[in-house]
């Protein structure tokens, strides 16, 4: 196949691109804004048309919560418009949404078929998203991860080391909870979509294994970074005085995914070691 992987320079598309390589069978196009816009439906259209494309991968999508409720229109042009004219070229699409769709008042991991509520237009556009493709091509498959990080990019990881080098003490949210989620390893599962023999249409969970809040999440980090001389204390999300609301329990269950691809899904604090450990190679 001829497959296009949209928004190859964030965290997700750098590690499609890497894992691309130990995966020959099919033929990648690696696209972010510069070499395509895809909420341009008629430079969309010849793309897919001019290279042959048979199924695109989307990792393209307007990720800042807070700007986002400053800015729904734009957040609404790439989460939603842009994903619809994906869905409307006459191939299959792979596309990438979030745990943002629910409200994040549950007290148990949220399943495909819970009702969604999103509370932040970032959450509201992804679902607007979700429900374009659908309509455009119910032949696709939806993931919602949530929490990703990975060694590209900005991100919670290598902010944390950052600030745990500069400060001498940090306060972190510890009545949020959810699941760490390496890039590589939903690249991985992506990879695992493509490639198995029958295609399985539908919304799927994926995150790593586990759970923890933003202060385990920053200690087991610092740990792992060598940070010893910052001191990380827990603190309530009230006193952290978010712009936007986050959710306090964003927990996906992902027995869906495993059972119809017959995986099983790294431990979260697996996957940071390996980020962690590329990290400290690079530099």
């Amino acid at each position: 196949m001829n497959i296009l992987v949209t928004g190859a320079n964030g965290q997700l598309g750098n590690e499609m691109r890497v894992l691309s390589e130990t995966h020959p069978k099919h033929t990648y196009f690696f696209t972010d804004i510069a070499e395509l816009d895809i909420t341009d439906k008629a430079a969309v259209s010849a793309f897919v048309a001019d290279n042959a494309i048979d199924l695109i991968v989307n990792c393209a999508a307007y990720t800042n919560v807070d700007k986002a409720e400053e800015d729904e229109a734009t957040a609404m042009k790439i989460n939603a418009d842009a994903v619809a004219i994906l869905g409307g070229q006459g191939v299959k699409v792979i596309h990438v949404s979030t745990d943002y769709v629910f409200s994040g008042d549950e007290h148990v991991p949220c399943k495909e078929s819970d009702p969604v509520a999103p509370r932040t237009a970032y959450g509201r556009t992804k679902y607007e998203g979700e429900k374009r493709l659908l309509a455009a091509c119910p032949e696709a498959v939806i993931l919602r991860t949530a929490w990703l990080y990975s060694e590209y990019g900005n991100n919670f990881v290598k902010t944390m080391i950052r600030l745990g080098h500069e400060k001498e003490k940090l306060g972190v949210v510890f009545d949020q909870i959810g699941t760490p989620t390496y890039a590589a390893d939903l690249a991985a599962a992506i990879f695992t979509v493509i490639e198995t023999p029958c295609w399985h249409p539908g919304i799927y969970h994926f995150t790593n294994e586990g759970v923890c809040s933003w202060f385990d999440f920053t200690i087991a980090i610092h740990e792992l970074a060598g940070i010893q001389n910052c001191k990380v204390s827990p603190i309530l999300s009230e006193e952290y005085q978010y712009k936007t609301p986050r959710p306090h329990y964003s927990v996906l269950d992902k027995s869906k995914f495993k059972k119809t691809f017959g995986v099983e899904i790294p431990y979260w604090m697996d996957g940071l070691k390996r980020c962690v450990g590329k990290l400290k190679i690079e530099n």
